[in-house]
């Protein structure tokens, strides 16, 4: 059987709308009241203040923004240069193991030729002092390195700042 077996011609009743679980829940909708603003003429002098206040706010804002790009700028040199001191201390440091991983190599060598116990203590005593030398010397180079590395990633800072400066006085 059809629907239309069930309802009358005389009534088209249409069933009753279902509430779906998402609109079970709606929160109740809030309207703004609309305050209606008086309608006054704006006094010249506030105009001008106002014209003056976005101006000024206008030329604040190229100002940071040249002054953000000089700072990104200044950043970005020091960046380089402290990536290329950090490059040049760890060739450094490379070569300086290079140099003692050789010298230990040498020793092992020659204590391998030493015919007595008093020609091993000789070797023993010779290495030592030369390798203090020689580890000496090369904390000296990498310590002279990384102070020139600080040095120069710090002066594109140190002179932006002194700029920065220069214009304010």
């Amino acid at each position: 059987m059809s629907e239309a077996a069930f309802t009358s011609p005389k009534s088209k009743a249409k069933p009753a709308p279902v509430a779906s679980p998402a609109t079970a829940f709606e929160f109740p909708k809030f309207e703004i009241p609309n305050f209606e603003m008086p309608k006054m003429e704006v006094p010249a002098a506030f105009r001008e203040f106002a014209e003056k206040g976005a101006s000024q706010a206008k030329e604040t804002y190229e100002k940071m923004k040249a002054a953000a790009e000089e700072a990104t700028d200044v950043l970005e040199d020091t960046y380089a240069t402290a990536t290329r001191g950090a490059a040049d201390y760890g060739q450094k440091l490379i070569e300086a193991t290079r140099v003692n991983t050789n010298a230990a190599f040498d020793f092992y060598t020659e204590l391998m030729s030493a015919k007595s116990y008093s020609d091993l203590i000789e070797l023993s005593t010779a290495h030592a002092r030369k390798q203090f030398e020689t580890v000496t010397a090369q904390t000296k180079d990498l310590a002279a390195l990384a102070q020139k590395m600080a040095t120069d990633a710090a002066e594109p800072i140190k002179d932006s700042v002194t700029k920065a400066f220069s214009k304010v006085a």
